[in-house]
């Protein structure tokens, strides 16, 4: 057989001649069938939305997936893979709003839902061919042509069924809470959300030390002026929905006799003790209360009073702003300080709607206590407004403080902020509430204002937000502070740098807001979701103990409601009077209940029926004849088993509950496939992955609904990769213009240089700094030194005619080297496996290329060359092609995971028109250890080997002597008896390597050595007395510091104290000594004799002829085993070393004669032999 000879190497080229090939021979549909009826491996591909470009990070992200996919292929697993389609939720609503020029309170006014809807549906898969085209350019392998698609009405209906039997589970329940809310996407937030990268950040506001007015002071707070509780917010804009002040229990807090340092109007002001100094400057305590004049930089104070804030609990204060009155709505799930205030006050009990309020303004406006009350900022006391924080509602309510809402039209209570981030109009409340509980004049002043910029429609123009200019206005904090400053109600106004939350598709700030929410209980099952986190393998273990360990120990009910328009429809029908309501968990259900409304009159007909639908006929055509979205969903009314008319509850559901409910709706469980998720053959999934950013969202929804409805995980293995930043760690974006374009990097490079870059810079979980020259390197040393070790080979086997079939030479009786390298090869596959099966593709990436440059191409190829070189095909040859090929063959599969691409074509030039061999790598199976070819002994001798010849020709290196010049002798001071053995073994092959006569054994008193003590490791031991320590090892004699070099420890007297100094904590260095220069690594010291006599420069100048004569061969078109007639130029300082060495030139050279001439022909070449130009004439033989 022939094996291929290419012309250079062209990874790209590689990367789109054998994608083709694929393609024609349907590879990846064949590495499933063709392994159909094996154990499964089961693997969930994270649905991407296809409404955005891919990036250069996804190409990290499927390399990842793709690799333990094709690993477990070659191991004999089936593995299917189906792609996916995540199409609902905020980034296709915002990116079709911007489209469309419209906000979310357009939609259903100037364009209808349904019109809305159906361009989200097409917007959504505008991609999905960059995303198609990407997957396959760069080899990633998943089932494209059939992806689950999450707006799917079967897809839908799985999600109902999870949902139903939540619901059944009394896992799925309604509730008012505070929530965040993101006025500028138009919905709530749950916390996972909340928690995404990057969705902190600071930001710098306006903020307030706001004075309310004590009511009820102390008799030391009277003394002076007015007194006042201060108290610090960031969001002044929350003042006037303020209903009580909190303060530390325990802390200590002052009166203060004072100032105002705005209006200089005398005032006795409360705050914590210990914040007095943010407030009062020091001087200001000797100050003269008499001669102060208002705008005087330092304000005289004085400390009149002390108390523990238990002591202030119950004190009132005046309402700040008194624009609306505080109230609660009186019904069954009223606290019972309502219930009990209504019961004693009916003369404030009013209607608004179907419901009935209470006016609580006297139960308001007192002193509460809190254990979370802190004295790091602020001034120990708490402003709350229990509407705008779910720590404000919480010890509102343990107090028995009431909140202050408004109720609209509907008659629902809302907090002050509408849900587009503004203050409400007055047109838009219960004309009964505004007439009972509103200042109208106060609150009008800023009725419709927006309470943050960032929401304002006049800087949201077309859908942009300009942050500049919002940034530059004046905004209502301002606005309000400086009124508070004008009505002597602020203390101190100024900016102040916090951390805030943001909404993470808008980037713009969320609110925390009382809504009306579904929530799933997450918090019941948190203590299983914790068991069941313990069995998962997580890389790195980090993640799964402390980003998501930690998440699931602090678990809150998860927020299923989105008050959106594209997405999956809550399946809940409910009455508000009657309260009755059902879950509705199938299409089948649904049609059935529709059936009772037809018959009950609330219902003209079935619009199922209408459309053809058909109960159980879970075809395609079938599914796709009616839509589950929103508006026809909400035109179905039910009817409840009172008779009553019941409403579809108006909320869309979470789309990370979509996400998370993959591994059973992309199979449509339970209506098909339930055996097989039953029986657990395509579930939970053996190994997922996606970026840390999923670590709260769908690694965290896929753990909770497992957990909840099937008692199990979905998975048993994850990778959490890290970001891709650019090579300085900035984040890529288009805006910095440091993006890199996956389709241009694959053209370039071709896939499998980015993909083993990737892999083996970094472990998958840490960020990687991705740097294109990083790609060019991998391409020039690993795949370039493969590739010309194959060439090498090609080109030999060719010449020989070598047959991979003839009868192999038994492991026994080959050299020692092939034996090395086979026995290496094992470990490398042993060592591989397990790294795989570990997850730990760095590891495996790392350790093939290691073993292809330093063991097989620098070593095993570079030591065997000469016996490919001429001769038959003798036993020893024969063993030399059959151990190279052996190798080439099995780092072909070893490889294929990581660089699919080159390894196939790898594989098929080996294999070529062998009957026995795969089609493709990937259907070949993985390599198999063989235990009997591992021998430990010759892989630590020929390591040995490696390594002293490694610090010699550094030395060579160093010094500038090189390799051709034969040097005369190295010594090795040898302590221990195995060292010498090992040496002994491979004496001949070292020196061989290094050019170098001999290798002594020298006593270890040969060196002048010193010690450097590693501070790091041994300041941790030593701590206070790693000072002295150091002193008393660096004084060490050469008899000290040669028993610790061979004994590994040392124990020496410090300051009257016993100090073990170990081995390992040190670093033992041998210096040079004259005509000789010394190399250290670790335990072993490698001196090299730097003497050149006359006969060594001879020999190095024969061996510097022969280099010059075989590049003329090679560059001249020579073919290898063409012979030739060299003449030399007779010159003083060449004629010796030509005649001492005249047969080794001849044979380096397969030259039939070398001749010295004293005359050369003019056209003569001239070789540069250092200090002296030659003349050469090179012919060829006929």
């Amino acid at each position: 057989m022939k094996f291929t000879e290419r012309n250079g190497l062209n990874l790209s080229e590689v990367n789109a001649s054998v994608l083709a090939k694929w393609d024609e021979q349907d590879l990846f549909h064949k590495s499933m069938s063709e392994r159909e009826g094996c154990p499964s491996f089961v693997f969930f591909e994270g649905p991407p939305s296809a409404n955005g470009h891919p990036g250069i990070h996804h190409v990290m992200a499927r390399t990842i997936k793709d690799v333990f996919c094709r690993y477990k292929t070659m191991q004999g697993f089936q593995v299917k893979r189906k792609a996916g389609w995540d199409t609902h939720g905020l980034p296709v609503e915002l990116g079709v709003e911007k489209d469309l020029g419209i906000t979310k309170e357009d939609i259903g006014k100037t364009i209808s839902i349904e019109d809305y809807n159906a361009q989200c549906r097409r917007n959504v898969m505008m991609f999905t061919e960059e995303w198609t085209d990407l997957s396959h350019k760069m080899g990633y392998w998943v089932d494209m042509e059939h992806p689950y698609i999450t707006y799917e009405n079967s897809y839908i209906e799985t999600l109902w069924w999870l949902l139903g039997e939540l619901y059944k589970k009394g896992l799925l329940y309604k509730g008012y809470t505070i929530q965040p809310y993101s006025p500028a996407a138009g919905t709530g937030l749950s916390s996972h959300e909340l928690n995404q990268p990057g969705c902190y950040r600071d930001v710098k506001d306006t903020t307030v030390t706001a004075q309310f007015a004590i009511l009820d002071p102390k008799p030391e707070m009277t003394k002076w002026g007015k007194p006042y509780f201060l108290a610090w917010t960031t969001t002044p804009w929350t003042l006037p929905s303020n209903t009580a002040l909190c303060v530390g229990p325990n802390i200590d807090y002052v009166a203060v006799e004072s100032f105002n340092p705005y209006n200089g109007e005398k005032m006795t002001a409360v705050v914590a003790e210990s914040r007095l100094t943010a407030y009062f400057k020091p001087e200001g305590e000797e100050a003269d209360f008499d001669a102060y004049q208002a705008g005087d930089k330092v304000v005289p104070y004085r400390v009149v009073g002390r108390w523990k804030g238990a002591e202030l609990v119950g004190m009132h204060y005046q309402q700040l702003m008194p624009w609306v009155k505080p109230t609660e709505k009186l019904d069954e799930n009223a606290a019972d300080f309502v219930k009990t205030y209504a019961s004693a006050h009916p003369e404030r009990v009013f209607k608004a709607g179907f419901d009935s309020f209470v006016e609580l303004a006297s139960e308001a406006f007192r002193v509460i206590p809190g254990d979370y009350v802190t004295t790091e900022d602020g001034t120990g006391i708490v402003h709350i407004a229990p509407t705008f924080g779910a720590d404000d509602a919480k010890v509102a309510k343990d107090a028995g403080i009431p909140s202050l809402f408004l109720i609209n039209k509907a008659g629902e209570t809302r907090p002050m902020v509408d849900l587009t981030g503004k203050y409400y109009l007055v047109d838009e409340l219960d004309e009964t509430f505004v007439a009972t509980c509103v200042d109208v004049p106060q609150y009008s002043r800023h009725a419709g204002d927006y309470v943050k910029n960032a929401y304002a429609p006049e800087f949201n123009k077309d859908g942009k937000y300009d942050e500049k200019a919002a940034e530059k206005a004046e905004d209502l904090n301002i606005i309000i502070c400086l009124e508070m400053k004008q009505a002597g109600e602020a203390f101190k106004i100024e900016k102040h740098v916090h951390n805030y939350p943001h909404c993470w598709r808008t980037d713009k700030p969320v609110l925390y807001y009382p809504l009306d929410s579904w929530f799933i209980r997450s918090s019941a099952l948190k203590e299983r979701m914790m068991e069941l986190n313990n069995t998962i393998l997580w890389k790195p273990t980090s993640t799964g103990s402390g980003r998501f360990g930690k998440w699931l120990e602090n678990l809150n009910d998860w927020n299923l409601s989105r008050s959106r328009y594209w997405g999956t429809p809550l399946p809940i029908w409910r009455n508000a009077e009657s309260r009755e309501e059902i879950c509705i968990g199938s299409l089948e259900q649904l049609y059935a209940e529709i059936e009772k409304s037809v018959a009950a009159g609330i219902m003209d007909s079935n619009p199922l029926k209408e459309k053809g639908f058909v109960p159980g006929d879970y075809s395609e055509e079938n599914y796709h004849r009616i839509d589950l979205h929103r508006p026809y969903v909400d035109h179905i009314v039910l009817v409840s088993p009172s008779g009553k008319p019941m409403k579809r509850e108006t909320d869309l559901i979470d789309v990370w509950f979509d996400s998370g409910s993959m591994p059973y709706a992309q199979i449509h469980y339970p209506f098909e496939n339930k055996e097989a998720l039953d029986g657990r053959t395509v579930y939970p999934a053996d190994f997922i992955a996606e970026g840390v950013d999923q670590t709260r969202g769908w690694f965290f929804t896929l753990h909770a609904i497992a957990t909840m409805v099937f008692d199990s995980v979905a998975f048993k293995a994850v990778i959490s990769n890290g970001l891709v930043l650019d090579k300085n760690g900035n984040k890529m974006s288009k805006r910095l213009g440091n993006a890199v374009d996956p389709f241009g990097a694959i053209e370039k490079y071709g896939s499998d240089p980015l993909r083993w870059y990737m892999i083996t810079n970094s472990s998958p979980w840490d960020n990687l700094k991705f740097d294109e020259e990083g790609v060019q390197e991998v391409a020039r040393t690993f795949f370039g030194k493969l590739y010309q070790t194959y060439s090498f080979f090609a080109m030999y086997a060719n010449v020989d005619g070598f047959d991979p079939a003839t009868p192999q030479v038994p492991v026994s009786e080959r050299p020692e080297i092939d034996r090395w390298i086979l026995s290496e090869l094992n470990t490398l596959i042993k060592e591989v496996s397990a790294a795989y099966e570990e997850y730990e593709p760095t590891r495996a990436g790392r350790m093939i290329q290691t073993f292809v440059i330093d063991n097989l191409s620098n070593w095993h190829v570079r030591l065997s060359r000469k016996r490919f070189w001429g001769g038959e095909m003798n036993t020893d040859k024969l063993s030399a092609y059959q151990t190279l090929y052996t190798c080439l063959l099995e780092i072909s599969k070893l490889m294929a995971p990581i660089a699919p691409f080159y390894a196939d074509r790898l594989y098929a030039d080996l294999t070529q028109g062998q009957a026995d061999a795969a089609e493709s790598v990937h259907l070949a199976h993985f390599p198999k250890v063989d235990e009997t070819v591992i021998d430990k002994d010759f892989e630590r001798r020929m390591e040995l080997a490696q390594k002293v010849t490694s610090m010699v020709l550094s030395l060579r290196k160093k010094e500038h002597v090189i390799v051709r010049q034969p040097l005369q002798c190295i010594s090795v001071p040898v302590t221990d008896p195995q060292l010498r053995d090992d040496l002994e073994t491979v004496r001949t092959l070292i020196l061989d390597e290094v050019n170098v006569k001999e290798l002594r054994y020298v006593d270890a008193n040969m060196l002048e050595k010193k010690v450097k003590c590693n501070f790091r490791v041994m300041g941790k031991k030593f701590g206070k007395l790693m000072k002295a320590v150091n002193a008393a090892v660096v004084a060490l004699g050469q008899d000290d510091i040669n028993r610790l070099d061979r004994e590994g420890s040392l124990t020496i007297e410090v300051e009257g104290q016993p100090a073990l100094i170990e081995r390992a904590d040190v670093e033992i260095i041998s210096e040079d000594m004259p005509g000789w220069t010394v190399a250290n690594e670790g335990a072993l010291t490698v001196a090299l004799d730097l003497a050149i006599t006359p006969e060594l420069r001879a020999e190095g100048l024969a061996r510097e002829v022969v280099k010059r004569i075989q590049t003329y061969r090679k560059e001249s078109g020579f073919e290898i085993t063409d012979r030739i007639l060299v003449k030399l130029e007779n010159q003083e300082q060449l004629a010796e070393a030509v005649s001492a060495y005249k047969e080794y030139i001849a044979a380096q050279v397969l030259a039939d004669e070398v001749e010295l001439c004293d005359t050369m022909p003019a056209d003569a070449e001239v070789f540069d032999l250092e200090d002296f130009k030659v003349k050469v004439v090179i012919e060829r033989q006929k």
